[in-house]
């Protein structure tokens, strides 16, 4: 008689938060609370701030993609597609109607952003439904290249072209209660200043994020998901709807891609299809993978490796705290791609689950146990080497 107190699923069901790990949460998040406030009192170090706002969005890029990548299995290379018409969206759409909500045009475009970026990951989604691996990440490439080309040629007399939005000396409406607080919130040198708003608007999000993404890893829907990632051939013949589970990761994961673009949007005040580029798409895969497919902490830390440690270092530049000569700053710059692309290759010779991967995808990479891996290797071979006679077929 099987021993139901021992089963795996039981352990975790009944598995709670041990008073040691609820006190590093609640320990991180104050961390996350004091630290940006203390930076913001500090004039020197205020662009800190502003670094971590930019890292915040960057956390949601990829928090969307985790959703098509990791946990679907679907290599998403045009996924900035989706970060772009979130962005246009929001700023199109809040021109029309700032007059009458004013400081909540933001809350308010955060829906039809959401909405603009689902909607183009279902165009995306439809015509690559038969396609995996190397075909669909040619695709996917290729439609998040249309979208820039259309954005940048202002196909639809809508995005101004090259030259951005919004036009000439027009300006985005600051999301109350901003300058409200801005007013009102001073202590000596202290006054919570837009950084430090949209840090605190760009937590809200990713935590948002966060919630929703591990209720759909714990559904029906993130379940057929990872199975579909395993092996399409056996989800199907388990009953799964492959088309229907492809349509959803891409609509759910470009949902996050379009709310991340309207904040930068509304963030950096001007958005242009310069900011969309292919590179972009490639640091959040590399964010992404470097960090863990399928690990929520891993893409967080991906995403401050990956964006924040070079805008740290430009921002340290900048503010002269670190002395560099002209060429030097260039060699950087330009030895930068170098850099992320001998990381990645390291990372998947030694570890290719990622930095902090999820346990599952851990499992499936390395199983913990040697005989295991030694059988999988062996019916690999035979699979490889057997011979297919006619009679066979």
């Amino acid at each position: 008689m099987t021993n139901v107190e021992t089963t795996p699923t039981v352990r975790v069901k009944r598995a709670k938060m041990s008073p040691m790990k609820m006190a590093l949460w609640i320990a991180l998040g104050l961390v996350m609370i004091i630290v940006p406030v203390m930076l913001q009192a500090n004039p020197a170090l205020g662009f800190l701030v502003r670094i971590l706002v930019v890292v915040g969005i960057w956390v949601l890029l990829a928090l969307g993609l985790n959703i098509v990548v990791g946990y679907a299995g679907l290599l998403d290379l045009g996924y900035i597609a989706f970060y772009a018409m979130g962005g246009y969206a929001g700023i199109i759409l809040g021109e029309m109607v700032s007059g009458r909500f004013g400081g909540g045009t933001y809350w308010l475009m955060i829906i039809p952003a959401a909405l603009a970026g689902a909607l183009t990951g279902l165009a995306l989604g439809f015509p690559v439904l038969k396609l995996r691996g190397d075909y669909l990440a040619i695709v996917t490439l290729g439609f998040g290249e249309i979208v820039r080309i259309c954005l940048n040629n202002n196909l639809l007399g809508l995005s101004n072209g090259a030259s951005g939005l919004p036009k000439g000396n027009e300006t985005l409406v600051k999301p109350w209660p901003a300058d409200w607080l801005a007013d009102n919130v001073r202590f000596g040198t202290f006054f919570f200043g837009p950084n430090l708003y949209w840090y605190f608007v760009v937590l809200l999000l990713i935590i948002v994020a966060i919630v929703v993404i591990r209720r759909l890893d714990n559904s029906r829907l993130g379940r057929a998901w990872v199975a579909m990632r395993e092996n399409e051939v056996a989800a199907a013949a388990c009953g799964i709807n492959i088309r229907t589970q492809k349509l959803w990761a891409f609509a759910l994961g470009a949902m996050s891609g379009g709310i991340a673009g309207v904040t930068f949007a509304y963030v950096q005040q001007f958005i242009s299809p310069e900011s969309f580029t292919f590179m972009e798409s490639v640091f959040v895969v590399c964010i992404v993978v470097l960090g863990g497919m399928g690990s929520i902490p891993g893409v967080i830390v991906g995403a401050l490796l990956i964006k924040g440690v070079p805008d740290l270092i430009q921002g340290l530049m900048v503010a002269g705290v670190i002395q560099l000569s002209g060429d030097a700053t260039s060699m950087i710059t330009g030895y930068r791609f170098l850099v992320f692309g001998l990381l990645m290759v390291i990372m998947m010779a030694v570890r290719p689950q990622g930095m902090i991967p999820s346990k599952r995808r851990a499992l499936e990479l390395h199983p913990d146990d040697e005989r295991q891996l030694a059988e999988e290797d062996m019916q690999l071979w035979d699979t490889e080497h057997r011979d297919i006679s006619p009679d066979d077929v």
